[in-house]
């Protein structure tokens, strides 16, 4: 019996981790359903509460908008009309009371009829004022949720009042009906997470074996196994620095007698350094002391701190092959630094040269005193190498010093089989050449500049090809010269792979020079090579493309396109983006300006034209390529003649004219949407220049800069430009020398030009009568004019082209009828009439007595068409001047 009650008092003073882990998580799971069950119920009142508030609110306004309403408050007894109504939606709609009442809040109708005619409880003022009360008051019913809306008329006008309302009573019966349900949740909630909290309980007693005093004795009592058991030593001393218990590891470590405990930390015959640090008991913590041949880590605690014995524990760690294999991977660690270095500081640019010249400046000094890269002379060009001989440009050097012999920069070297930078380019290997003092071979390439090498301190160096994606584009050489020891093969390692990073860096600038040198190729073969032949301007032109590493070449461009009757078209473009698809399309868009210019459009209805084929573009190419929206272009129609200058522009930057006098100013030019937009008109601009202005075109990139805002760019060009007697190569000069950035990133068009006019001594014209007999007059005035000009040769042919096209414009077009005759690089002939219908070119049948007019025109003309005018059409045609004229006969 006693037995039996020892066992039991036991099991009720224990208190295991298993039992405290089941009592606290019962108790947080019991607090946690009476939080719960807490918000619930408070939750729900809640909302039964917003539930009743907007219910009243929502009954109170069906009513007062009910059909009638209005009718009964009319009405002789209001009450006996609404009473009815109210009661039936008071119970259709659940709400407690619902009252009708005057606009002073004299009951019309209520719940209790006794209550009719009484004062309404509660705030009314807003509500006949035409707004909503929405409050909790106590009324005749009780504490009630209530809404007041007004009742209005046709006009606006309140007429009435109508309250609604639910007692929280009924709210508080809502929630007493759930609350059995919320309790019933709760318990069962409750009783799921008990018995879940007992099977944790259950486990972790099970898993912990209950943690109890018999199992920590157990641990105790095998102490001394454990102790013996571990790979480090273990020393106790007491706190007069005598041993008291040392593990077997520590008598290996420190060589320590079998009668060692009991001795003082001096009397062991340790080495001096560890005998102090045992006999001081200070802390320490991985301190490294030698011991004999090895190298010990010494961590020493005291064991006092704690309420304990006086004294310190000592435990001992042999680091001597941990030290070998930390520098090791110290020097592992550091070449990897190296190698992600590499990764980030080589290969900023696109840029093959620049691209070498990063990888010998950060190779210096850190993995070798002097740097070489060779290239395959292919690679700078874009292309890939032939891999036949090994001759290679110097492309890169760097060095702790400049005063060696090694080749220089730029210069093209033939290496001979026997060079290790042959051998690598050739094979593919790296090479070692540990000793160069030896001379193996590596001096065959100059004899006496590898006695001038070794002389100079270099005696090793590791020649590491280039290779990416299957290519080999030259050689990097690593010369050490400062550093005694020799390059060793872990070194050949760590250079093959700065060889590896570097190469791929350099193909992607290669491909990328490739790539550009093809768009500027296209781009230049897109261009004017060179500007047409005329008489009405004096041009000059720049085309700059972008920089290489700024995005490349770009879609600007620039056209002169001469015109009949003497007149010239400038124009300019610009493409957004860089690259191929922008070249390709830049020329598919100067095609279509060419295009559309011979069919002699006015300049809106030409970037109309433009505007409509760029869309057609876009729709094509939809998920095939970027779209060309984006596009802007300027077209300016010049005619010496009038000196009338007709413009349009799409998105593009206005143009700046020059008068003689040096003034400067941006042409006021209607603002266009780039092209693509479709659907936007165009307006045109039309500015009658003197003879000798200038006319300056130009695109965003010359004006546009990373340092200043394109305003500031604007206004420099307009100050630049503002200098009279500036030829237009002159303008063009000082314009890039003032506006030009060091690297465009973006292609420059520039365009200059002056005007020059048709002088009264070029030009003929005659108005002609609506009558056949003024084609003899004509024919007359024309042949005493050529007479004059000194053409008698084109006298003959002229008044044959003139009479027949004279001829039709009096039969079958209106007045006014003129000619004009233009000497300018051809003989221009021009009749004008007042019809748009064209004249068509057709082959006449053998027994017709008409149709050969045109027919006949076409053959003694070089070039012949039509051109429509705001009042009609002109016909022109142009002859070669068999006997020249002047550019300065004006």
């Amino acid at each position: 019996m006693a037995g039996l009650l020892g066992r039991l008092r036991s099991a009720l003073s224990v208190r295991t981790v298993a039992r405290q882990v089941f009592s606290l998580q019962a108790a947080i799971v019991v607090l946690l359903v009476v939080a719960a069950v807490m918000a619930l119920v408070l939750q729900s009142r809640a909302d039964s509460e917003r539930e009743a508030r907007n219910r009243s609110l929502a009954v109170a306004e069906t009513f007062a908008n009910a059909p009638g309403i209005e009718e009964a408050l009319a009405g002789p007894d209001p009450t006996a009309v609404l009473q009815p109504r109210a009661e039936e939606a008071r119970r259709a709609s659940g709400v407690d009371f619902l009252v009708a009442m005057t606009t002073d809040g004299i009951r019309i109708t209520h719940p209790d009829p006794a209550q009719i005619g009484r004062h309404y409880i509660g705030t009314i003022g807003p509500a006949a004022a035409g707004g909503i009360v929405r409050e909790t008051v106590t009324g005749t019913l009780g504490p009630s949720t209530r809404a007041v809306v007004p009742v209005t008329d046709a006009e606006g006008d309140v007429i009435a009042l109508v309250s609604a309302g639910v007692t929280l009573e009924a709210v508080s019966g809502v929630v007493d009906h759930q609350l059995p349900l919320l309790l019933g949740a709760a318990a069962a909630a409750l009783a799921v997470a008990t018995f879940g909290t007992a099977l944790v309980g259950r486990r972790l007693r099970r898993q912990t074996h209950g943690l109890g005093p018999a199992e920590m004795t157990r641990m105790y009592e095998h102490h001394d196994a454990v102790l013996h058991a571990v790979r480090e030593g273990v020393l106790i001393l007491d706190g007069d620095g005598r041993l008291e218990l040392a593990n077997d590891e520590a008598r290996r470590l420190l060589g320590l007698s079998p009668d060692a405990e009991g001795l003082l930390a001096r009397e062991l015959g340790l080495a001096p350094d560890i005998a102090r640090l045992l006999a001081s008991g200070r802390s320490a913590t991985d301190e490294v002391y030698p011991a004999g041949d090895r190298l010990l880590a010494v961590n020493q605690r005291p064991t006092d701190p704690g309420g304990g014995p006086s004294g310190c524990v000592a435990t001992l760690r042999d680091t001597t092959e941990l030290q070998t294999v930390t520098g090791r991977a110290d020097m592992a660690q550091e070449r990897l630094k190296l190698l992600f270095d590499a990764g980030l500081e080589i290969g900023t640019s696109l840029d093959v040269e620049r691209t070498s010249q990063e990888l010998a400046d950060f190779v210096v000094p850190r993995f070798a005193d002097f740097v070489t890269v060779d290239l395959a002379d292919p690679v700078l060009r874009g292309e890939e190498p032939s891999g036949a001989g090994a001759a290679m440009r110097r492309v890169a050097f760097r060095g702790i010093r400049d005063d060696t012999p090694l080749y220089p920069p730029g210069k093209l070297i033939h290496f001979v089989p026997s060079t290790p930078q042959s051998l690598g380019y050739g094979s593919g290997e790296t090479v070692l050449e540990a000793d160069m003092t030896a001379f193996s071979g590596w001096q065959a390439q100059d004899p006496e500049r590898a006695r001038r090498l070794v002389e100079a301190g270099i005696h090793s160096m590791i020649a590491a090809p280039l290779r990416a994606r299957g290519v080999i584009l030259g050689v990097v050489t690593f010369w050490r010269s400062r550093k005694p020891e020799p390059f060793e093969h872990d070194d050949v390692t760590l250079a093959e792979q700065l060889g590896a990073r570097a190469a791929v860096t350099i193909d992607n600038a290669r491909r990328f020079t490739r790539e550009h040198t093809l768009a500027v190729a296209l781009q230049r073969s897109l261009l004017p090579r060179a500007l047409p032949e005329q008489n009405a301007l004096d041009v000059a032109h720049r085309y700059l493309p972008a920089h290489a590493g700024s995005g490349g070449v770009g879609g600007d461009w620039f056209d002169v396109i001469p015109l009949p009757g003497a007149r010239v078209a400038l124009v300019v473009g610009d493409v957004v983006g860089h690259g191929l698809h922008a070249a390709a399309t830049m020329g598919r868009l100067r095609t279509a300006v060419h295009n559309f210019s011979s069919l002699d459009l006015a300049p809106d209805e030409l970037l109309w034209r433009l505007d409509e084929l760029v869309t057609r573009i876009d729709q094509d190419e939809s998920g095939d390529g970027a779209p060309v929206t984006g596009a802007t272009c300027l077209y300016a129609l010049y005619d010496p003649g009038t000196r009338l200058c007709t413009m349009a522009r799409a998105g593009h930057l206005e143009p700046v004219i020059v008068r003689p006098d040096g003034s400067a100013a941006f042409a006021a030019v209607p603002g266009g949407p780039p092209l693509g937009l479709s659907g936007l008109p165009f307006e045109t601009a039309e500015i009658q220049l003197p003879e000798g202005s200038g006319l300056v075109l130009y695109t965003d990139g010359l004006v546009e800069d990373r340092t200043r805002d394109i305003d500031e760019g604007l206004e420099l060009l307009r100050r630049t430009l503002a200098h009279p007697g500036r030829t237009p190569e002159e303008t063009c000069s000082a314009v890039l020398d003032a506006l030009l950035p060091e690297q465009p990133s973006d292609d420059i068009a520039l365009v200059v030009a002056r005007t020059r006019a048709l002088g009264s001594a070029r030009t003929a014209a005659w108005d002609v009568a609506s009558d056949p007999s003024a084609v003899g007059r004509v024919r007359a005035a024309v042949a005493r004019t050529m007479a004059e000009w000194g053409l008698e040769e084109e006298s003959f042919t002229t008044e044959l082209i003139l009479s027949e096209l004279v001829t039709n414009a009096i039969r079958y077009a209106a007045e006014p009828v003129r000619v004009r005759l233009i000497r300018d690089r051809a003989l221009i002939c021009e009749v004008s009439d007042g019809s748009s219908t064209a004249p068509h070119l057709r082959r006449a049948a053998t027994t017709d007595e008409g149709g050969r007019g045109l027919f006949l025109v076409a053959q003694f003309a070089d070039r012949w068409g039509t051109r429509y005018t705001a009042d009609g059409k002109v016909i022109w045609t142009e002859q070669p001047l068999l006997t020249g004229t002047s550019d300065n006969d004006r």
